[in-house]
């Protein structure tokens, strides 16, 4: 059973940064692409960024490029969510995620960015 668990979430005036950790186990991750996404209150879930898990290769909504970086720790089977220059418009529930064969969600974990 895969598990995905999140955390690093919190409350950050604009400008500041915040890392999300995301804890995968229940099995290797060899050939996974992994990544985050967001949900804001009243608004669908949207993609922000993901890393293919063997190969390292990295994608970025066009609204984070250049201030979010996603990275991976193969050892602690951890994908990281560094955000910097947040903005209010960051706020959102943020999601890890996991695709193979099948698709595997966390629990969320709130993002606020305070004017």
């Amino acid at each position: 059973q895969v598990q995905l668990v999140e955390s690093g979430g919190g409350l950050v005036q604009a400008g500041g940064s915040l890392r999300l950790s995301c804890a995968a186990s229940g099995r290797t991750f060899d050939n996974w692409d992994m990544g985050w996404f967001r949900q804001a209150p009243g608004e669908e879930r949207e993609f922000v960024a993901g890393i293919r898990w063997t190969v390292g290769t990295t994608y970025y909504a066009d609204s984070v490029k250049g201030r979010f970086t996603i990275s991976r720790d193969n050892a602690k089977n951890t994908v990281y969510l560094q955000m910097n220059s947040l903005k209010p418009e960051d706020t959102a529930v943020y999601y890890c995620n996991a695709v193979t064969s099948s698709t595997y969600w966390g629990q969320g974990t709130q993002v606020t960015v305070s004017s």
